[in-house]
């Protein structure tokens, strides 16, 4: 007898979320271990309140995987919903278990970042320890953030990265317009690791001679140091970038952004909600130095930018996709997709499946000798790992001049 299978989504949005989900859809529907495909509206919440749409039903699905795939944010829906701990109360792990049953669904595939991975980690836990053998969960990865564990990059970074150098190579455009001194300082995500950040290296001289400085979450931030850094940029050129992690923490752990007075409002899975360090840099600038300088902070603009993906992330999310499905369906239960780089001058890459206990909460740093010694800039070793995740062109459709996405 086949069994149904079950797909959700979970934690911020990306650029390439869809292309799993598309990838899963198009891999499901092919299965003939799998009769219908579901949907699960807004994660795990959706779940819990049996809030399923059947995605195998919609007319057309297979003609609309394409547009689809190159759609950002997340078109089923997301939470930031934390499962309470199943030896302290199984009483939601129970009622999803009987919620698949009466859906006949033996397959969860969870979309999601760290926190959607815990979940995914804590219900196939569940399963185990209660002997149940009709179904099984699969983690799909995907995180602008870069930071899962078992696997080499993830769905959704390689846009992201794409679209911030991409956003630096034009704000050097602006900087060469003056013949004056002029800073602009550029707060990327990450929360606690700097992986985004480090992708404005790849704008550097390109176009321009404009000089970066960069600094990431992995290596104390001293604003001294920073002052310095800056004056002895300018002596030698007018224009700078300065490129920071929204989490950049001095030697004794404070955050950057907590110099000032600022909202320490904590997400459902605890997590201060980071921002506003490069408005305690340009103040700084300002105060000390007394040029132009202006602050940006990308904040959402770099995960759904649907009119300038990476090819090459798209391709790699559809496939986590297609293989997600094919490890449900082989039986496998508290694993993640993956994706390991192969060895050669070639970018290649393998699919395969990780231990969900090895990732779940965990964060992936950037390795600090992939960091110069004073702390503001990459090496060359961050170059190569970046330059291929970028590669290729790929755009959302447009109607009328303007972006036209799949509404599920």
């Amino acid at each position: 007898m086949n069994k149904n299978l079950l797909v959700a989504q979970s934690g911020g949005p990306t650029a390439a979320i869809n292309a799993t989900l598309a990838g899963i859809i198009e891999e499901a529907l092919k299965s003939s271990s799998v009769d219908k495909v579901y949907g699960a509206k807004y994660g795990i919440q959706g779940v819990l309140q049996e809030n399923f749409i059947e995605l195998s039903s919609i007319k057309d699905i297979n003609d609309i995987l394409e547009t689809l795939s190159v759609t950002p944010a997340a078109a089923l829906g997301s939470c930031r919903y934390k499962l309470q701990d199943p030896s302290k109360d199984p009483s939601e792990f129970q009622s999803i278990i009987d919620i698949f049953r009466k859906n006949e669904i033996g397959y969860f595939v969870y979309i999601g970042g760290n926190d959607s991975m815990d979940t995914v980690w804590k219900l196939s836990e569940y399963i185990k320890e209660n002997n149940i053998d009709d179904i099984v969960v699969i983690g799909a990865p995907k995180t602008i953030d870069n930071d899962l564990y078992g696997i080499d990059h993830c769905p959704g970074f390689g846009s992201a990265a794409k679209y911030i150098a991409t956003s630096i190579s034009e704000l050097e455009r602006e900087l060469e317009v003056y013949d004056t001194p002029y800073v602009i300082v550029v707060e990327m995500m990450g929360r606690n690791a700097g992986w985004l950040t480090a992708a404005a290296a790849l704008a550097e001289g390109n176009n321009s001679n404009v000089p970066y400085l960069i600094y990431l979450e992995e290596h104390p931030f001293d604003l001294n140091n920073f002052i310095s850094d800056v004056r002895g940029e300018l002596s030698i050129c007018n224009n700078l970038i300065v490129a920071i992690s929204e989490g950049i923490k001095d030697k004794s752990g404070k955050m950057i952004c907590d110099y000032a007075d600022r909202d320490q409002t904590k997400d459902a899975f605890g997590h201060t909600i980071a921002t506003g360090a490069g408005r305690v840099l340009e103040n700084a600038i300002r105060s000390n130095i007394g040029c132009k300088v202006r602050y940006i902070e990308l904040n959402l603009l770099q995960r759904c930018a649907g009119h300038l993906l990476s090819e090459t992330d798209i391709k790699e999310s559809l496939e986590l996709g297609r293989n997600a499905v094919r490890l449900a369906v082989s039986g496998e239960n508290g694993v993640m997709s993956t994706l390991t780089r192969l060895p050669g001058e070639k970018y290649e890459v393998s699919y395969g499946a990780a231990d969900i206990s090895q990732i779940a909460d965990r964060e992936k740093k950037v390795p600090v000798e992939w960091i110069n010694e004073e702390g503001n800039g990459v090496k060359e070793e961050m170059l190569r790992y970046l330059t291929p995740l970028v590669q290729g062109e790929l755009t959302c459709k447009f109607e009328n001049g303007i972006p036209k996405y799949i509404v599920l």
